[in-house]
């Protein structure tokens, strides 16, 4: 088996493609559903942990704080799976509920 990491992107500036209340709620469940299906088949690697909203960004002219309004789609989470390859790491990704609303799920292996 070989690990990959599964990033998780969607769009949470567009005010018109944010989940009502009741939505996120359902939303929540479905991954709490997604992530214990995944633990069952011994699929996640590591266990999961959560990650803050803020951030920095590093590079030549310095340190910016996050998180980074000017980039519309954004990391919402990630986690690193076990998959024979990434057929099978696509298979899983496709039933990551960041799907429902719009987001995309990015793979890649471990090396």
């Amino acid at each position: 088996m070989n690990e990959f990491l599964l990033i998780f992107r969607r769009d949470f500036i567009t005010k018109e493609t944010q989940p009502s209340p009741e939505e996120l709620q359902q939303h929540f469940q479905q991954w709490q559903n997604w992530f214990g299906s995944l633990a069952a088949q011994d699929k996640l690697a590591r266990p999961l942990q959560r990650w803050d909203g803020q951030g920095k960004l590093v590079n030549s002219k310095g340190v910016t704080d996050g998180p980074f309004v000017e980039i519309k789609e954004s990391i919402g989470g990630l986690i690193i799976i076990k998959a024979k390859d990434y057929n099978e790491a696509a298979e899983i990704a496709q039933g990551c509920p960041v799907l429902h609303f719009g987001g995309n799920v990015e793979i890649r292996m471990a090396v």
